[in-house]
């Protein structure tokens, strides 16, 4: 096929001072246009950037290019978090499983969207890669599509394919896709953790999970489960050694039974090249794989999610540290709701106990201005590494002493305190 390609240069001319611009994220981030982007600091004014999470470097948030480029923040990840806590950026409180309602209902229409896609098969059919996710409707709506095709980007099966037809744009790339890999960070406590979140999870169970030394260390104790499957948000590194232990069949599940579903994924290289035009794995519109009512439908579903901190009450804050915006709200509540209506399902919270500077994630309050993401109304199962904790069907009292025994042993004696403070004691009278 003949291809007429721009350089990024002339590709990214079409970007004009107020356009509302939407970056593809996660492994599928675009490096060469953003990088051409910026260089165009000058001829440009009060450009917004919409994404979520963006792996690499961003230039569009550094000196002398920030003044020109406002990050509007769908997810905030590492790379954007001090412009989106400040003048140059904001954050929008959004459900991943809504925000490419924002985009199909024009409440954020989308000017010029710029991905990075996979090169195109025989037919013309590229494909969006590791991430599908909230960019496909991103570009079914866009004014204008610009497209770095790149030999790096796995093509995928699902819902990803855009012919390049679709594109105003092609740009020729070579950018590896960023890399992240959790397995050294896996310790005594997210091996503990782990081995309780495997105990919950029965076979031919579905399963959720996020991305993080956690979610990692589940996969790792799940080898000897029987016939679990996959339909989760995202997926990383972990599910590789599920796959190769014969315990991933996704044999029971009703939505798409024989296949791992996910709207996005984001690993090392093996990942990528594991995900490479492989059938098992079916990528599709977070809209569709964040729906509750499509998670429900499969059998024993596993949600697990984390925390920032959670108080006594339940109450989760998983997206500010007080007002401080640190990731969002993604798809945790999704899941955790869609794995309460699933017949045998469990929606987990895992958390390490204290953070790193070894203050307790379980607190009595919620530091001020921090979000609540996942609600106490909400929460069934908490693992920690001391143990879980089950609240649902539990009031206020007995949920924090059932998190109080589940806190680390240096904090239980002042979350003791705060619990005879509220309650008057931590005796139920009614046993």
């Amino acid at each position: 096929m003949n291809l007429s390609f721009s350089t990024a240069e002339d590709a990214v001319k079409v970007v004009k001072s107020n356009d509302r611009v939407f970056v593809h994220g996660s492994a599928a981030t675009p490096s060469t246009l953003l990088l051409a982007l910026a260089q165009r600091h000058q001829e440009l004014k009060n450009v917004e950037i919409v994404s979520i999470t963006t792996l690499g470097d961003m230039p569009l948030t550094e000196p002398p290019y920030q003044d020109s480029f406002y990050i509007n923040s769908l997810f905030v990840s590492a790379n954007v978090r001090n412009a989106v806590n400040s003048s140059q950026g904001g954050y929008v409180p959004i459900f991943l499983s809504e925000i490419g309602i924002l985009f199909r209902r024009n409440i954020l229409p989308i000017d010029v969207a710029i991905v990075n896609v996979s090169p195109p098969d025989t037919h013309g059919y590229c494909t969006l890669g590791t991430s599908v996710d909230v960019a496909k409707p991103a570009v079914d709506t866009a004014k204008v599509v610009i497209a770095q095709i790149n030999p790096h980007m796995p093509r995928t099966h699902g819902d990803g394919m855009i012919h390049i037809s679709q594109f105003d744009h092609v740009v020729e790339s070579n950018d590896p896709l960023p890399e992240v890999d959790y397995s050294s960070k896996i310790g005594a406590n997210e091996l503990k953790i782990g081995n309780h979140i495997a105990a919950l999870i029965e076979d031919g169970s579905t399963l959720q999970m996020g991305i993080g030394a956690i979610p990692d260390a589940v996969l790792d104790a799940l080898h000897h489960h029987k016939d679990l499957g996959v339909h989760t948000e995202m997926f990383s590194n972990g599910i590789m050694g599920l796959m190769d232990s014969g315990a991933l069949t996704n044999k029971y599940k009703v939505k798409h039974p024989g296949k791992v579903v996910t709207s996005f994924a984001v690993g090392n290289r093996d990942l990528y090249d594991r995900i490479h035009d492989n059938p098992i794995l079916s990528f599709h519109e977070t809209a569709y794989v964040n729906d509750t009512a499509v998670i429900r439908k499969n059998p024993k579903v596993i949600s697990i999610n984390s925390c920032l901190e959670m108080d006594l009450t339940g109450q989760v804050c998983a997206d500010s540290i007080g007002t401080y915006h640190y990731s969002g709200v993604g798809g945790q509540m999704d899941f955790m709701r869609g794995a309460a209506l699933s017949v045998g399902g469990k929606p987990i919270m895992a958390l390490s106990a204290t953070t790193k500077k070894g203050a307790s994630k379980i607190v009595p309050f919620l530091r001020q201005g921090a979000g609540v993401v996942t609600t106490r109304a909400h929460m069934h199962y908490v693992v920690t590494e001391y143990g879980v904790a089950y609240l649902y069907g539990k009031n206020l009292r007995q949920r924090a002493v059932a998190l109080m025994n589940i806190a680390a042993p240096e904090h239980r004696e002042e979350i003791e305190k705060s619990i005879i403070e509220r309650f008057g004691s931590i005796n139920h009278p009614v046993s």
